[in-house]
């Protein structure tokens, strides 16, 4: 179900507020240009400023507009167990194919509390999980040896690795099987991760350029390597722009030149610096997204 180009979809605002208008022609739009599949309200959503409301209603929003055409991921992560647990019902209640719940930050547990989260959030959501494991974000990092155990769980169905190692994908393969999904969560190194073995990448790079991002994928799940490695340098200094400032301030003002939504972000995040938007400019021209 879940597989290639997955865009982590970010949240548009207009005066403060979201857009749901825009929001809908994003959807539409990722869809129209060959997503395999879409998140709502991940990092890139800006998540930790969006109320529970707005949380609620843009998940809502994703599942209903997408209307089973591609399936949808919903953001359920939190560092409260209890607070991930209301999350996952409700992506449920509204039709969510699977949860993207990140391991628990800022309190840092154990392994022991990592598989306790997890356990607790299965036994209570029908409903599959998707694991997040960014230690850079959440400081703790889920093992190998841990993932195999949730692994054995029917719901806990894979990962959106973001540690950047690549060589994770086979340490997992070996404690998880084969059979347990790995999606990247890193765009640049997305080439690599899929040669060893994972199947897609939950990307940031593809809210502005979806079309590519999900050909790409689709040319690493054939094996054709050379026609991705042509992809590869088409999109890596876009990959690199679109992280030269904090998420997902780049892609955001990469997505206003195109006219899908403004370059507003909520704060602690502010606009991007000239020398950045020339960056984000000159990266969108080699891939071929600007004149």
């Amino acid at each position: 179900m879940f597989r290639g180009s997955i865009p982590a979809l970010i949240t548009p605002f207009t005066d403060g507020k979201l857009d749901e208008g825009a929001l809908v022609d994003l959807v539409n739009w990722q869809i129209e240009e060959g997503s395999h599949g879409l998140v709502a309200v991940g990092t890139t959503g800006e998540s930790p400023t969006l109320s529970h409301e707005e949380h609620e209603r843009c998940v809502e929003v994703v599942v209903r507009t997408a209307a089973g055409r591609v399936p949808v991921i919903a953001g359920a992560g939190s560092n409260s167990t209890e607070e991930s647990i209301s999350l996952m019902r409700f992506a449920k209640k509204v039709g969510a194919a699977a949860a993207l719940v990140v391991t628990p930050y800022y309190n840092k547990p154990n392994q022991r509390g990592l598989y306790h989260h997890y356990r607790t959030l299965h036994d209570a959501v029908d409903l599959p999980i998707l694991i997040y494991n960014i230690p850079g974000r959440s400081v703790v990092d889920m093992t190998p040896a841990t993932m195999g155990e949730l692994a054995k769980l029917p719901r806990i169905v894979g990962v959106k690795d973001a540690t950047g190692d690549i060589t994770r994908v086979s340490d997992t393969r070996i404690t998880c099987g084969a059979d347990f999904l790995q999606l990247s969560g890193e765009d640049g190194s997305a080439l690599g991760f899929n040669a060893h073995g994972g199947r897609g990448c939950i990307s940031v790079v593809a809210n502005v350029a979806p079309r590519l991002c999900a050909e790409f994928q689709e040319a690493t799940l054939a094996g054709d390597y050379a026609k991705a490695l042509d992809y590869q340098d088409r999109l890596m200094p876009l990959h690199r722009a679109c992280f030269a400032e904090p998420n997902p301030c780049p892609v955001k003002y990469g997505m206003s030149l195109l006219g899908k939504c403004s370059e507003e972000v909520r704060s602690p995040l502010v606009t991007l610096e000239e020398a950045t938007k020339e960056r984000m400019r000159g990266a969108m021209r080699h891939a071929g997204l600007l004149n």
